[in-house]
């Protein structure tokens, strides 16, 4: 992660500014204004702006990258859902934060870019249940698994429902990419790892002036 912000930075004489947040695995949203400074930001797991030459960074290998951005307003979003992200709300916070900075709801795209699959994601029944129990439709998103006391679970399917819950038209909510672990040559995945330590893709969506 560290290279990747020294490399970042290398653009900041064209104007260009990079922010990301420590992520925790939370729901925290940070708020980018036109005086923020362009250093790692403090700890949470989504940014938003309305300000122009910002990009918003966020590090995923297996989590759910969430990319917003209502075009005619000029504001965007970038989240990083894990599994206890998106319990706590997350895609629902962004949207929320984003409405703050001008946005509609309604007006707004996402993107849901490569992450675990639910043909790869099993976790405990309890946690599927936990799921089924916070979110009306999150049962229409786990899956039996052939392993006792375990399901799989589609993140991307859950969050997908929180941002049309959130406002957005379900036309504009698109899952990029294929499953990380599946394409584990290809993309970081700690699934595929074991859990060991691995590198991390940069999803990154910016606002510029026109």
């Amino acid at each position: 992660m560290d290279v990747n912000w020294q490399r970042a930075r290398r653009l900041m004489p064209l104007g260009v500014r990079f922010a990301q947040v420590r992520q925790v695995h939370g729901k925290a949203i940070d708020t980018i204004g036109p005086r923020a400074a362009a250093e790692p930001r403090p700890e949470g797991d989504g940014l938003v702006t309305a300000t122009p030459g910002v990009v918003l960074c966020i590090f995923t290998a297996d989590c759910v990258p969430v990319l917003l951005a209502d075009k005619d307003r000029g504001v965007i979003g970038a989240l990083h859902a894990g599994w206890r992200g998106t319990l706590a709300g997350i895609a629902g916070a962004g949207v929320r934060a984003m409405v703050r900075q001008g946005a509609e709801a309604s007006a707004i795209s996402a993107l849901l870019g490569p992450s675990i699959g639910p043909c790869c994601f099993e976790v405990d029944d309890e946690l599927a249940r936990r799921f089924g129990r916070r979110f009306d439709r999150a049962h229409a998103h786990v899956h039996p698994s052939d392993h006792a006391g375990k399901a799989y679970l589609d993140l991307r399917g859950v969050i997908a429902d929180q941002l049309a819950l959130a406002g957005l038209r379900p036309a504009e909510i698109r899952k990029v990419g294929p499953c990380t672990k599946c394409e584990s040559n290809r993309y970081f995945s700690r699934r595929a790892a074991g859990g060991s330590v691995t590198g991390l893709q940069l999803s990154f969506v910016g606002r510029f002036a026109t």
